[in-house]
């Protein structure tokens, strides 16, 4: 049983990542800032910074795989303070992948992102660049082995507030009304967040010392027709709103404008019907917000009537 540690392994990715490598039998350890709420027997957290150097060396220490999903994720909030995106973005990263080479780690995994093929995404995306580069390096030099991942758009149960179908997903159950900047042509490749975490860990049985892998969805989808079907499971009864606001720092059709290092897209052999992800991330947020006393009191959805769509 080998010994994996998760940066990040409360956050949306991170947490489902370790829920796999514990069913797998892999001795799991969560490091993060926040202890997580999905912790599963047998699980280790250890609490702290990625910017506390000697707190990441003590971490990482015995173990064989090193996952790195950390991060300032948000690409609004890096735009709003670079420096704190390349405090947590680089200089984490680099606190971790020398962590790596003193302790003859097998193999570190780092959660990059599709954005990093482009010219959008603002000082989060340059971040995810310079923080590549920096993994190539240490292989290069010190023979430290990597496999980067590039996620593309995800969603599913955990998804974080700045998540987009969880946001449109709360705005159509609490107000009714989803309102998206842009026109709604936009593309996407959206993934379910399991089929992205299993992924993630099947990429531990390659054994290619350096791997850069692609994990998006299966086909391309209107932004406009992913909300199309949230109103229709929805049965109809909530506006959407386009505004005329230019997406600056999100791409439309594709991201590929930068030329990184290129990487093989991840297919998967089976995964989650967008559909029928949607409905159950609608029925979840549902339950939390009813919870929460934050619908209206008109509100016309019933748990009992998404369960049995469901």
């Amino acid at each position: 049983m080998a010994k994996a540690i998760v940066f990040g392994g409360s956050g949306f990715l991170g947490s489902h990542v370790a829920d796999i490598l514990t069913e797998e039998g892999h001795e799991v350890v969560v490091f993060d800032l926040e202890i997580s709420p999905y912790l599963k027997p047998g699980q280790k957290m250890v609490q702290g910074s990625i910017l506390d150097r000697e707190k990441v060396r003590s971490a990482v220490k015995g173990s064989k795989y090193v996952f790195h999903f950390a991060a300032v994720a948000d690409i609004k909030e890096a735009q709003e303070n670079p420096v704190k995106a390349v405090e947590v973005n680089i200089l984490s990263t680099t606190y971790i992948l020398d962590a790596c080479r003193e302790y003859s780690v097998d193999k570190f995994i780092y959660g990059s992102t599709i954005y990093v093929y482009s010219d959008h995404g603002s000082f989060y995306r340059s971040t995810k660049q310079a923080s590549e580069l920096i993994i190539e390096n240490y292989h290069k030099i010190y023979g430290q082995k990597y496999a980067i991942l590039r996620y593309g758009s995800l969603y599913g149960p955990r998804a974080n507030a700045f998540n987009s179908i969880n946001r449109y997903i709360i705005q159509a159950l609490r107000d009714r009304k989803i309102v998206r900047e842009g026109n709604g042509e936009e593309l996407r490749e959206y993934i379910h967040i399991k089929d992205a975490a299993r992924a993630s860990v099947e990429v531990l049985a390659n054994d290619s010392p350096s791997l850069n892998i692609m994990i998006t969805g299966n086909k391309s989808m209107r932004i406009k027709d992913l909300l199309e079907m949230i109103r229709e499971i929805l049965n109809e009864t909530i506006e959407i709103e386009y505004t005329s606001d230019i997406l600056e720092e999100h791409y439309n059709i594709t991201p590929y404008t930068f030329k990184p290092k290129v990487a093989k897209k991840y297919q998967l052999n089976y995964y989650h019907d967008l559909g029928q992800g949607v409905l159950e991330q609608i029925f979840n947020n549902y339950e939390k917000l009813l919870a929460e006393g934050k619908l209206q009191e008109d509100n016309p959805f019933t748990g009992s009537d998404l369960k049995k769509s469901s």
